[in-house]
């Protein structure tokens, strides 16, 4: 991605080696969120300097051991699938502060990041008992959410939350926003979508519009696909005999989640 502007809201993931994907503000052309995604062997280490952002390093699938300066997390993880009925272990790392990892079999994680120049917390690991789980939604606009990171739990700018989707399911539907800074109304925030889909030979669909329709794109995501939502609404519909899931990563100046939903869509939250 060399560091310019991505020219699509959807980005391919890397077919080899041992990175899927990064999301850096500057590739994205924003000022907050990042996402990094990686794919360990067994045995394999994976070194995560100091650097002035946040980090949420959610262990997807696998065993892994995370090391930093003062703790060490022995093999966490026990999900070999983001399908399977589980909430994932996470790791919060300040600005400031690095890790080593160590993966036990494959693995897979995901980092997401924000800018946190203070790196004011301490790294703490993060259990799924801690994690929230809920059902959002009804009939066919169903889902399945587990807040990894929310605006209750301390962090600077980082939000993280895993959604899954049923196969013939819609989900962030009806269609919402959050590109505003107009309190307590509607907050602005990037946001990043990271999707798998089961079977990986299937597909999602992806719509990212604004009112406008400055901006209007609509996508077909596949397995480890990432979209990037600068501004706009964003719903995902699943179709026929393939459920989804996406990591979400939202940063924005403030660390509140507000949104405004489509007005022309509003009134499906009545049945």
């Amino acid at each position: 991605m060399g560091g310019h502007p991505s020219t699509s809201v959807r980005i391919k993931p890397r077919p080899q080696g041992r990175l899927i994907v990064e999301i850096t503000p500057q590739s994205a052309g924003w000022q907050y969120a990042g996402l990094t995604v990686f794919r360990l062997a067994a045995g394999e280490r994976l070194e995560l300097p100091p650097a002035p952002r946040e980090r949420c390093i959610v262990i997807e699938s696998g065993i892994v051991t995370v090391e930093t300066d003062g703790e060490r997390w022995r093999q966490i993880g026990e999900r070999q699938s983001v399908f399977e009925d589980l909430s994932p272990y996470a790791v919060y790392l300040p600005g400031g502060g690095g890790a080593r990892l160590t993966a036990h079999g494959q693995a897979e994680l995901a980092v997401a990041s924000a800018p946190d120049p203070r790196g004011a917390l301490a790294p703490r690991l993060i259990e799924p008992a801690a994690m929230a789980r809920s059902v959002r939604g009804r009939g066919t606009n169903l889902r399945y959410i587990c807040d990894i990171l929310p605006q209750s739990e301390p962090a600077a700018h980082l939000l993280v939350v895993e959604v899954r989707t049923p196969s013939s399911h819609s989900s962030s539907y009806p269609p919402h926003k959050h590109d505003r800074d107009a309190p307590p109304q509607e907050s602005q925030l990037e946001e990043i979508y990271h999707h798998r889909i089961d079977p990986p030979s299937g597909f999602a669909f992806q719509r990212v519009y604004t009112d406008d329709r400055s901006l209007d794109e609509a996508v077909a995501v596949e397995d480890r696909d990432t979209v990037l939502v600068a501004r706009g609404y964003h719903p995902v519909v699943m179709p026929h005999g393939y459920q989804g899931y996406y990591l979400n990563v939202m940063a924005g100046p403030q660390r509140q989640w507000r949104f405004k939903n489509d007005p022309a869509h509003e009134w499906l939250l009545g049945i």
